[in-house]
């Protein structure tokens, strides 16, 4: 800067040298008229320079270039250099912005940020599906104003924000929110949304299992006590003894079987995937249930077997468990004089297992619950089969580990029909 002011002072005092010269030779009066001159056309120059630095000010654009001679050519050149470390500031800044907005979308959380007053600044993709927002024509807008259940509004007049709210979806009374409010910022407050509707389900479904294995045990476990007091207490005669001592044994054979599916099941649950080159004869293992199923049949039924496909991949004791349970379910519902048809084919490039039988039937009403823990569709004909209410769950995790499919179809009066469809990759060529 010193520099471009030596150098501006330079051109004055080389333009004040002829006027002293002409000053001397001819009169002051020229002398003084030229070095007016020489100023004035410095200051049209300055003021030209002036008025284009005052047009691109009002209109600046990354494409102009502004050129000047003397000092303004290097004012222009800080200018320019200015602005260009100015404009990739903010374009850093803007790219930084982005990739916050970006992960701020990525999160799998609603995010709602708000001023002290509650207003929303911002808010992602996943709080606007869960509370019903639109940041377009919401941005401003106090949320209480929006989301106005009466709990939420009681959280954020409380002020007390130590523990997150639970509330149902604005839109889905089905989903489960957990809304949790942090400051940040100074006086600023950034709204966590969180969907905890699974962790509800399978806590749910804890107190449910809790509560039903306790009542299932229970009922055998009267009954043993029963009996082992008046076996106890009473003088018996030996035909009524031995009854007494065959209905503890019935009881206690029932918690045994419950003990073992629900060890089954924690297997299943926390074992390794299922070895995807172990190969097992279906042939074998079909006829094998084939069997089992005319032993505990007695008689009673008809009972065929069609293969017509290869083996499969995976854990053979799974499988036989999962198929074992499907053929006993059907002779165990289907009354005497039934028909029960094993089948093993090829469906495509897929297979399918499947038991069809033409006994009672359920209820279509059941059929999406058969799978849970001690679900019966009729509690008092379950019970009577000899059956645990855990035989379809393991059913059902035994193929998910294989990743099969497990299909039903069935009507009262009309039979059953389950099957479970492997996928190629589990099957040998």
């Amino acid at each position: 800067m010193r520099t471009a002011w030596v150098r501006s002072l330079a051109v004055t005092v080389v333009g004040a040298v002829p006027a002293l010269v002409l000053g001397v030779l001819v009169g002051p009066a020229w002398g003084w008229a030229l070095f007016a001159a020489v100023l004035l056309l410095q200051c049209v120059a300055g003021l030209r320079y002036l008025a284009r630095l005052d047009e691109w000010s009002r209109h600046p654009s990354p494409t102009q270039t502004l050129e000047g001679a003397g000092i303004w050519d290097e004012i222009f050149a800080r200018l320019h250099r200015h602005e260009r470390e100015l404009r990739g500031q903010i374009a850093r800044r803007d790219l930084d912005l982005r990739q916050v907005a970006a992960a701020g979308q990525a999160i799998v959380d609603g995010i709602v940020t708000l001023d002290a007053d509650g207003r929303i600044g911002w808010c992602n993709r996943t709080a606007e599906r869960q509370l019903g927002l639109d940041l377009r024509s919401d941005r401003g807008q106090p949320i209480a104003n929006l989301v106005r259940q009466p709990a939420f509004v009681a959280y954020l007049a409380a002020g007390d924000f130590a523990r997150p709210l639970r509330l149902h979806a604005v839109r889905n009374e089905e989903r489960v929110l957990s809304i949790h409010i942090l400051p940040y910022a100074g006086g600023d407050r950034l709204m966590q949304v969180r969907d905890v509707t699974q962790s509800e389900r399978l806590d749910h479904m804890r107190r449910d299992f809790v509560a039903n294995v306790s009542h299932e045990l229970r009922t055998p476990l009267t009954v043993l006590s029963g009996f082992l007091e008046t076996v106890r207490e009473l003088p018996l005669e030996p035909d009524e003894r031995d009854r007494y001592l065959a209905l503890m044994a019935e009881q206690s054979d029932r918690m045994q079987r419950i003990v073992q599916d629900l060890l089954t099941l924690s297997t299943l649950e926390s074992s390794p995937p299922p070895p995807e080159n172990a190969r097992v004869g279906m042939a074998e293992l079909l006829d094998k249930l084939q069997r089992d199923a005319e032993a505990l049949s007695a008689g009673r039924h008809t009972i065929t077997l069609s293969v017509d496909a290869g083996d499969l991949l995976g854990a053979e004791s799974e499988l036989t468990s999962a198929f074992g349970n499907l053929v006993s379910n059907a002779v165990r519902y289907t009354p005497a004089g039934g028909h029960i048809a094993i089948a093993w084919r090829r469906l495509g490039s897929s297979a399918e297992f499947s038991v069809t039988d033409d006994g009672l039937g359920i209820d279509p009403a059941h059929i999406p619950r058969l799978t849970e823990r001690f679900y019966r569709a009729d509690l008092g004909r379950s019970r009577e089969s000899g059956g645990t209410g855990l035989g379809l769950a393991i059913v059902k995790h035994a193929l998910s580990r294989h990743q099969a499919r497990l299909d039903i179809v069935s009507a009262p009066g009309r039979g059953s029909r389950f099957s479970a469809l492997f996928p190629p990759a589990r099957l040998t060529a």
